[in-house]
């Protein structure tokens, strides 16, 4: 059996569609669909230098990467793969492979720092610290049983607050991406990132495949959006929350809750069955607003990082 490693064929239907279902396989705690696949490569800056491998074992799609410069970072260098073989086809060679061609692709476009997220199991680890990577923080994934949770009921908005959705601004989404741009540098992450270009949020965010603009709750006071929570469907019975955030004036008054319940039931009316979402290890106050809901830890991630010489 021999493994070798090649770019994604985006003009490829199957090929595009074996990437999809190989990191489903290996990561089933995110959506991933060739549409969501294909836009990932083709809306990332080219200064990014995005690329998209496949791991293929005598023609069969088993393992997969994607390779990125942060280049929204004020700090230059600074490198990101994310590397995920098929459970069932891993101890061939692929992972190695993979992470092979990603460094050598960074490295060449002036990566000295490389990070990359890998689930926490002794295995995985173990082959990034073989590596030279070195284990940083950590997140969560959490899943929810829509169908059958018990859900709290909707409260109604304090005076002067009403729940709308993103497709209520279709007409002009600015004022969310002002609010996500605020909400995403307060995320905890390993990467500070410069969010100012709206042109880019409206390719990336606004028209990603799967963001569904009717589940996206949005929490609206003083005219203006001040906390949402951002919904992901795959089109048949998956939602992920892909972000849920309060403008920093507003935080401490519930409205990060009242969105995510907002937008709970509106997947639940919605016919979806299984919801999922993250959090870093660190966001104490939105792990205990997910575990009031009912989601519960069902894998975990380490980010690693390794100093390129």
């Amino acid at each position: 059996m021999t493994v070798t490693v090649r770019d994604l064929r985006p003009g490829d239907p199957p090929d595009v569609e074996d990437f999809a279902r190989v990191r489903h396989q290996a990561l089933p705690y995110l959506l991933w669909t060739s549409a969501s696949v294909l836009h990932t490569l083709t809306h990332t800056p080219p200064e990014a230098w995005p690329r998209s491998l496949v791991a293929e074992e005598d023609g069969e799609v088993i393992g997969t990467a994607q390779v990125m410069l942060a280049h929204d970072s004020p700090e230059p260098g600074q490198g990101m793969l994310n590397i995920y073989v098929h459970p069932e086809r891993t101890g061939r060679g692929a992972g190695g492979l993979l992470v092979r061609a990603a460094e050598e692709h960074l490295r060449a476009h002036g990566a000295t720092k490389l990070f990359a997220w890998v689930l926490d199991e002794p295995g995985n680890r173990a082959f990034a610290e073989r590596r030279g990577y070195r284990a940083g923080r950590s997140a969560h994934f959490l899943r929810l049983d829509l169908a059958h949770a018990a859900l709290p009921p909707l409260p109604a908005p304090p005076p002067g607050v009403e729940l709308r959705t993103a497709a209520d601004f279709a007409d002009d989404p600015r004022p969310l991406f002002r609010l996500d741009a605020e909400t995403m540098s307060d995320e905890p992450g390993d990467i500070d990132v410069e969010f100012t270009d709206y042109a880019a949020w409206l390719r990336q965010t606004w028209e990603h495949p799967l963001l569904d603009r009717e589940l996206t709750t949005v929490v609206v006071a003083e005219g203006r959006p001040v906390a949402f929570s951002v919904a992901f469907t795959d089109g048949a019975k998956r939602y992920v929350t892909a972000m849920t955030g309060t403008a920093r004036a507003f935080r401490r008054r519930g409205l990060a809750r009242l969105a995510k319940v907002g937008s709970l039931h509106r997947a639940r009316a919605a016919g979806l069955t299984d919801a999922l979402t993250g959090n870093d290890t660190g966001n104490t106050p939105m792990l205990a607003i997910n575990r009031s809901l009912g989601y519960e830890i069902c894998a975990t991630e380490v980010r690693h990082v390794r100093e390129l010489v």
